[in-house]
Formats: C-alpha cells, structure tokens, sequence
C-alpha cells in the first residue's frame, strides 16, 4: 500500500481516537449520545411510531450535528485552556460562545424530535406493549439507568488531558 493511503487510514485512527476522548471525558457528549441511542434503539427495534425514511434522515442529521457541534465544542475548549491556562475573557468568550452553539443545535434538535416523534397514539401504544412484556420494560429500564451512571459518572482510568494540566496549575 502507498504512504498516502496509509496516512488516509492513519486518519481514521485519530478521528476515533479523538471520539472516544470526547466521549470518555465530556459529560455532555455522553448525555447527548445516550439520548440518541435510546431514540434510535426504540425507533429501529419497535415500529410504535410512524416516521418515514425522510423523517428518520432528518433524525439522523439533526443528530450528527449536534455530536459534531460537541466535538467541535470540545476542541475549541482544549485550545482556549492550552494558549489561555489562565483566565482570560476573550477565552471565556470563546468557550460560552462554542457552548452555546451546543446549546442551539440541541434545541434544534429537541424542537425536530417533537415535530416528528410527538405521536400520543405511539406513547400509548408503548405503554401497553411494555404493560404486557414487563420483562422488557425492566430491561430498558436497567438500560436507562446504566446510562445515567455513564453519563454522570466517568471512567476514573481514563484522563482527562485539559483538567489535568489545569490542576497541576
């Protein structure tokens, strides 16, 4: 293989390296990636709500940019703490600034998923397809759980390079 295409797929491996960085370390990563996986999971394994190919690209979309402006975020946040370890309100700027673009899309978001999943009869029909499966209603229930712990509580194996650095300030 030539060393451009070996450079192509080294970076792949810093793309994923950086993800999971991202994921392993920013809280709201997490939170936003379990929302998603949670809409998806109960989206693609029952067919309670009527959504269209169209309507589940946009689901999709509208996802992607809110886990991209996150990762985006994180980025923006490491360099402002790397060229302004101390506090500087143009770095402060910068960092509520990429925030709020967050903030945005997740609204965005937010706004997208009523529009397409605010279908009562599917909630209702939920409700009793899991009143008479309990079995799967505990499973998805410890699910959800074991979720709240990953978003809240993170990996202690795994550092945190920025808050470090700041720390040892």
């Amino acid at each position: 293989m030539g060393k451009s295409f070996m450079r192509f797929l080294k970076g792949f491996r810093y793309a994923f390296r950086g993800m999971f960085y991202a994921m392993h370390t920013q809280k709201n990563m997490r939170f936003h990636f379990a929302i998603m996986a949670f809409m998806f999971f109960f989206l693609l394994r029952y067919d309670f709500f009527e959504i269209s190919r169209g309507q589940f690209a946009v689901l999709a979309l509208t996802c992607g940019i809110v886990l991209s402006l996150e990762f985006v975020n994180s980025s923006i946040e490491a360099v402002v703490d790397l060229v302004s370890p101390e506090y500087n309100k143009l770095a402060g700027i910068a960092k509520d600034t990429a925030a709020g673009a967050v903030l945005m899309s997740a609204i965005a978001a937010v706004v997208v998923g009523l529009i397409i999943m605010l279908q009562p009869e599917a909630f209702s029909a939920m409700g009793r397809y899991y009143a008479a499966h309990i079995g799967e209603l505990i499973a998805v229930l410890i699910a959800i759980a074991l979720a709240v712990v990953w978003v809240l509580f993170p990996r202690k194996d795994v550092k945190d390079k920025a808050k470090d650095k700041k720390e040892k300030k």
